[in-house]
């Protein structure tokens, strides 16, 4: 594993999943209550032996960059690193990354180490768990030049994704970006438990070095999923590895929603509990959280929350949350603050009937995103009172039925969203 070295791509803009990434990319957009979704792609890398990690970032990126230097911290001796490489210009370009493709091709010239055989690519905002000990075997195994893991699908969500067929030994011979309809992948699926599924790429690459160089040596092609790897398959021993456990991408507002409430129930779809194979994230030294008087229900809570006489159920609490008395929250999403506000100014706003940081005293909120450093005030009612399926204003969008309240966005006690 140690001829390996990994790049772990930081995402373009993100618009899909905006406005959680207005002011951060999409890896750094939190989950599950206290890590980041860039923790997963990272952690499976080192739990598999991996620790030469590069974090490739661009797009609103100083809370990713922030993150990935207080969390990873290798021993001295291990030799390892997880380190951030930032879009930067050159004499060679002036221009931003293009895509995927072209973001690892200006960043070549710097992988020049002499062990390094193979380089895995990763998408930094998906969630899975996968031993690429299994995917570097397979490629071994295969003689191949370039290896794509593969997740099956059904066919209601090809539209989704790019999907692959192969031979019989796992060559890929044929490739559709995205399919329209099924008629699209005509003969492409595969039989599984006597069901049709279809191998959609799972956005994970594992090249040998040289390989990667020269199918970058065109430098027109600028995304992988759409040019780099359509292209390549005919002329490259390109095989895929079929991964058959849970896998999502994060690139919407309803998918990011309903993987994190997968997180609050009895069996969540990844076992944060395994101690053989940990998500890693940044150690805060936070207190425990303190409930007190509570009813709650199917609810993940972050440390150094404050829980007073409140109903929540099937919600995830993020850290420094601080719900007040009387407050019910349900199917929801609270990703709580930076920062603690001080007894005295909570003191002060309830005297003022001003919002404090957190929950006010008999909030409702139902199906919605509380994103961190939020005010909510007294008698505030969340609970997209209209049924709009869409909506946008200054400080609170609705995507998908969802309220998504903004980052440090101040709601005034009594307003009814």
């Amino acid at each position: 594993m140690r001829e390996i070295l990994c790049l772990v791509l930081g995402g373009g803009r993100g618009q899909r999943l905006y406005p959680l990434t207005k002011d951060r990319s999409k890896p750094a957009a939190p989950f599950a209550a206290k890590y980041r979704l860039v923790d997963v792609p990272i952690s499976n890398s080192l739990n598999s032996g991996i620790n030469h990690i590069y974090v490739l970032t661009q797009f609103n990126s100083e809370s990713l960059n922030k993150h990935i230097a207080r969390t990873y911290k290798m021993d001295d001796f291990s030799q390892g690193f997880v380190e951030v490489m930032a879009a930067a210009q050159s004499a060679d370009s002036v221009d931003w990354f293009q895509g995927s493709a072209d973001a690892v091709r200006r960043c070549l010239k710097h992988f020049n180490y002499p062990d390094t055989k193979y380089i895995l690519v990763l998408s930094g905002d998906q969630l899975y768990k996968m031993d690429f000990r299994r995917l570097l075997n397979s490629h071994i195994r295969k003689k191949a030049e370039i290896t794509i893991a593969c997740n099956p699908v059904k066919a209601h969500d090809i539209h989704e994704f790019g999907i692959m067929c192969t031979d019989k030994q796992g060559r890929i011979n044929n490739f559709v970006e995205k399919p329209e309809k099924e008629a699209d992948v005509s003969g492409m699926h595969v039989e599984k438990k006597k069901q049709q599924y279809y191998l959609a790429s799972m956005g994970i690459y594992l090249f040998n070095k040289e390989t990667l160089g020269e199918i970058l040596a065109d430098d027109s092609k600028t995304d992988f999923g759409r040019e780099v790897i359509p292209d390549s398959f005919p002329h490259k021993l390109t095989y895929a590895y079929t991964h058959e456990g849970y896998w999502k991408d994060i690139g919407t507002i309803k998918s990011f929603y309903e993987e994190n409430l997968r997180f609050a129930q009895s069996l969540p779809p990844l076992d944060l509990f395994d101690e053989q194979w940990q998500i890693f994230t940044r150690p805060r030294y936070l207190p425990p959280a303190k409930i007190e008087d509570c009813c709650l229900d199917k609810v993940i809570v972050g440390d150094g929350s404050i829980l007073r006489k409140c109903k929540i159920k099937n919600s995830v609490i993020g850290l420094r949350c601080r719900v007040s008395e009387g407050a019910k929250v349900e199917d929801s999403i609270i990703m709580g603050g930076d920062y603690y506000q001080s007894l005295g100014e909570i003191t002060k706003s309830r005297k003022n009937n001003t919002p404090i940081l957190g929950i006010g005293r008999r909030a409702t909120i139902k199906k919605a995103i509380i994103d961190k450093n939020v005010y909510i005030g007294d008698d505030v009612k969340i609970i997209n009172k209209k049924k709009l399926e869409s909506f946008e204003s200054e400080s609170y969008c609705i995507k998908n039925g969802i309220v998504i309240i903004n980052k440090n966005a101040v709601i005034k006690p009594g307003t009814v969203i």
